[in-house]
């Protein structure tokens, strides 16, 4: 699970092209058809396997088994219906005898991949395509707008169901620990992600865009993505389905200049190579680096391993401050540590130091900017009722299954996702997770492990509509989808979201 995208081996292929046809985000060519900017992929996939064989293993059973107990199926909530949520519930509900019921704390389902994925890469949110298909299926119940922790607990669920799948993901930050890092003007880039993509949480923040340049701390994919948005020619943005408050804000933006500062080397650099491509192929900006912080590198043994060559490359090729010749810029910046964010009452700087000599006062940098965005990882918030690592940020577990603090399994109880395994890898990549958890949770079952239920559903139904009477079902998600969808085709948009509860409340019901 740690490859920064999903490959398919050459050699293994055998040109059937039913990924083509399944592949939900429309990612697959034949290598004919290829188109000219994604050439270069064609390299990269071949380079993968060169350096990591494919190893056949024995063929993995197929026959489809059915989960009863005692002629009652196997009844499990999953609680979170973002990608990995979605991918719990399809391992789950693809098997006879399973029963599933998706909880989300939001009206609208799929996470991640509805307020987390870039507005420009629609491609990558044709997921939810595949995600459509589970969540209709008759033997999962939706009941979105229900609150786990508010308006049903945890040890209520494990009441009601043989077993509960969190798949909450990350939704706090990681801390500088840093002087200033707090001041107004300094934010966790989560926020301005869910900003900018209508997530009703923050659809009433605000962002100062009017300083000529932004400072992003750290360089995962998220922080490329935010450099993105705040560089990109708006007319771009004005056909997707960013949110209208943020348009409004970047059609009078007067940033300029995205300062992007990892602590690390650019061999340690945690975007992905086509995250870092898109950056160097926007029209009208320029991918700037510094050349010494870049070539600090060449000798490192790690440049002969084909993914990281590759990251050095497209960086070593950028251009320096005083080649670059476009109105906007993206300088990616490396071995920085931040030491403090300045100013009074607003924003008005961040202090660096020189990572491999952090003492040295002398290697101080400061560098002028109106806007900070922290974007140095996520963690999850514990839930009542669910051991929780403090440490890492996520929750106790091993493969999936939760266990207490004195290292005992907690039955019935199951986790994916970025609760499990942290802020890691990309959207295909929860369902190789959820795969290896509902596995475990099928053998548990299998072997006996879990409790029984002792309620009927109907019991639990009652329960749900008593305690949230505004819970949506799938019926009320399709009508929020349809006028989202109308109002985006009135205004050539994919579609135009509602950003507020009430609103989304209010479409249900037509």
């Amino acid at each position: 699970m740690s490859a920064e995208q999903l490959y398919i081996d050459p050699d293994a292929c055998i040109d059937c092209a039913a990924c083509m046809v399944e592949c939900p985000v429309g990612a697959i060519y034949d290598e004919y058809d290829m188109p000219g900017h994604l050439e270069v992929f064609k390299e990269i996939n071949a380079e993968y396997f060169a350096e990591n064989p494919l190893e056949m293993s024995e063929s993995v059973k197929t026959t489809r088994r059915k989960l009863t107990k005692n002629g009652q199926p196997l009844r499990v909530a999953v609680i979170g219906s973002g990608p990995s949520g979605c991918y719990a519930a399809d391992q789950l509900s693809a098997v006879s005898g399973v029963e599933v019921s998706l909880f989300d704390r939001l009206p609208t389902p799929y996470g991640l991949a509805r307020a987390g994925v870039a507005p420009d890469h629609q491609s990558t949110k044709k997921i939810t395509k595949l995600f459509d298909k589970i969540i209709r299926r008759p033997n999962v119940t939706c009941y979105f707008n229900v609150d786990v922790g508010k308006h049903v607990s945890v040890s209520e669920l494990l009441e009601h169901h043989h077993a509960v799948v969190v798949a909450v993901g990350a939704d706090s930050d990681r801390r500088l620990g840093i002087e200033g890092e707090d001041l107004p003007g300094s934010y966790p880039v989560r926020k301005f992600v869910a900003w900018y993509n209508g997530h009703p949480d923050h659809r009433l923040d605000e962002f100062d865009l009017s300083g000529e340049r932004v400072v992003i701390v750290g360089n995962g994919n998220v922080a490329l993505d935010a450099a993105r948005m705040l560089v990109s020619d708006i007319d771009r943005l004005e056909s997707s389905d960013m949110a209208e408050q943020a348009l409004d804000a970047l059609r009078h933006s007067g940033v300029r200049e995205v300062v992007i500062a990892a602590r690390r080397g650019v061999l340690d650099a945690a975007y992905t190579t086509s995250e870092l491509m898109a950056l160097g192929q926007m029209e009208g900006v320029d991918l700037v680096v510094v050349p010494e912080e870049v070539t600090a590198a060449k000798d490192d043994t790690r440049r002969d391993q084909a993914q990281v060559r590759r990251k050095y490359d497209l960086a070593a090729a950028a251009v320096t401050l005083e080649e670059a010749t476009a109105a906007r810029r993206i300088v990616l910046r490396y071995g920085l540590t931040p030491v403090s964010i300045n100013g009074e009452h607003q924003v008005k700087s961040v202090s660096f130091c020189k990572t491999e000599t952090p003492d040295d006062l002398d290697s101080v940098e400061t560098i002028e900017a109106g806007l900070v965005l922290q974007a140095i990882g996520f963690r999850s918030s514990p839930i009542e009722g669910v051991p929780f690592d403090e440490r890492a940020g996520t929750i106790s577990h091993i493969e999936g299954r939760v266990y207490d603090g004195a290292g005992a399994v907690v039955s019935g109880l199951y986790c994916v996702g970025w609760a499990k395994r942290g802020p890691s890898g990309v959207i295909g990549t929860n369902q190789v997770c959820a795969i290896e958890t509902v596995a475990g949770l099928f053998d548990d079952f299998e072997a006996g492990t879990l409790p029984d239920t002792g309620h009927p559903v109907e019991r639990f139904q009652k329960l749900i509509a008593e305690r949230q009477p505004e819970y949506i079902d799938h019926a009320g998600w399709l009508k929020i989808d349809a006028v989202e969808r109308h109002r985006g085709s009135a205004a050539s948009k994919p579609r135009v979201k509602f950003v507020s509860i009430d609103e989304m409340l209010t479409a249900s019901r037509t």
